[in-house]
């Protein structure tokens, strides 16, 4: 027994020698634990500071002026625009500026003089559902805080001097699903997507069948070509299958066009293809190559916007979601399908991710012709 302890024991000590004396095995040890803890304790969250909303103050009272101190004077809300007219306000949601509008009546000092409840009316951005409903809540109780306030100076009864009239848009019901399952079909084209690319090259090493497509009469770029395009394809056709099941199972209303949809897949597919052939060229193994893809697969996942807004996280990490195209190709679906909006309001989702397919596309093929030949 302890003969066979022994020899185990020094089996063990033989591994983590084998493991521990190599310089780049340690700093994959230690480098993406610490990344992915820093990543998901910054970007993974659901607190709201310095929630953006507007003000349409047809008031312009008091009360009014008090209200909105109120609500200033708190650490959430950041007042980013005053409208002067009820038409501005669709311009600033749709653009995703603000998280919500505002809206006090013109009446608000002649209500409350006649002692009637004055609606004020709040319009939310509900393509992201959680932070939506979390802001008006929130909203909801400095309101309430405020109207106590006024009960008790002015000796009132219980009822509300104010009260908040809810209109939410692009999700009516408030529902997570249709926040979520639409990213989706981003989100799991691009897991796909890489995946797929950063094996191919990686598999026919270790296979031992790429030194015969290299004596073949294919150049380097059109081995990339041949590489990239059955990986775009299985990518279309998982983001299919996707938006089949979010129509068919979950009966969340399409409200734009499948050519606007899948014009901006096919350019976001195009910056995970560089991406993952990149990583192939760079891989000398399908451990490596997956070991790499999976490393870079979660902060890009985090740092999308997928689960948690992208507005909640610090303003360095915001800098580094704009390297990221699955930030872009989330927001390019969900407002395609849930807004119905056109190729002439989605360009700034557009444009990003071509200017990531025209970075990681020459890179992939410097490293093929580098590397490979």
């Amino acid at each position: 027994m302890r003969a066979a302890l022994r020899r185990i024991v020094a089996l063990v000590r033989k591994e983590l020698l084998a493991i521990l004396s190599d310089g780049s095995t340690r700093i994959i040890l230690v480098m993406p634990a610490i990344m992915q803890t820093l990543v998901f304790g910054y970007a993974a969250t659901f607190d709201l500071n310095r929630v953006p909303y507007a003000v349409l103050d047809a008031s312009r009272s008091a009360t009014s002026a008090a209200l909105l101190a109120r609500i200033d004077g708190t650490a959430l809300f950041e007042r980013v625009a005053n409208l002067d007219a009820v038409p501005q306000i669709a311009p600033i949601v749709d653009r995703g500026q603000v998280l919500l509008v505002l809206h006090i009546p013109q009446r608000l000092e002649a209500g409350l003089a006649a002692g009637e409840s004055v609606p004020l009316q709040l319009i939310l951005d509900a393509r992201n559902s959680t932070t939506a409903g979390t802001a008006a809540a929130y909203l909801g109780t400095i309101v309430e805080s405020f109207n106590a306030e006024q009960r008790a100076r002015a000796g009132l009864g219980p009822a509300s001097p104010l009260r908040l009239e809810t209109r939410a848009w692009f999700n009516p019901q408030l529902q997570t699903r249709w926040n979520f399952v639409p990213a989706l079909i981003a989100a799991l084209s691009m897991l796909q997507t890489l995946m797929l690319t950063a094996l191919s090259v990686a598999r026919e090493r270790e296979q031992g069948t790429f030194d015969q497509l290299l004596v073949t009469p294919l150049s380097p770029a059109e081995i990339m070509v041949g590489k990239a395009l059955p990986p775009v394809l299985i990518g279309l056709l998982q983001a299919t299958l996707v938006l089949v099941v979010a129509r068919g199972w979950f009966q969340i209303p399409m409200a734009g066009h499948l050519g606007t949809l899948y014009a901006g897949l096919v350019c976001f597919m195009l910056a995970g293809v560089g991406l993952g052939l990149a990583i192939s060229a760079l891989s000398a193994t399908m451990q490596q190559a997956m070991f790499s893809a999976f490393v870079l697969l979660m902060p890009m996942m985090l740092l999308s916007g997928l689960a948690t807004p992208v507005s909640n996280m610090p303003a360095w990490l915001q800098l580094a979601t704009y390297v990221n195209p699955l930030r872009f190709g989330i927001d390019y679906v969900r407002r395609a399908y849930l807004e119905g909006v056109g190729l002439a309001t989605l360009w700034p989702d557009l444009v990003p991710m071509l200017l990531m397919a025209a970075v990681t596309l020459p890179l992939a093929a410097w490293l093929f012709r580098n590397r490979l030949t």
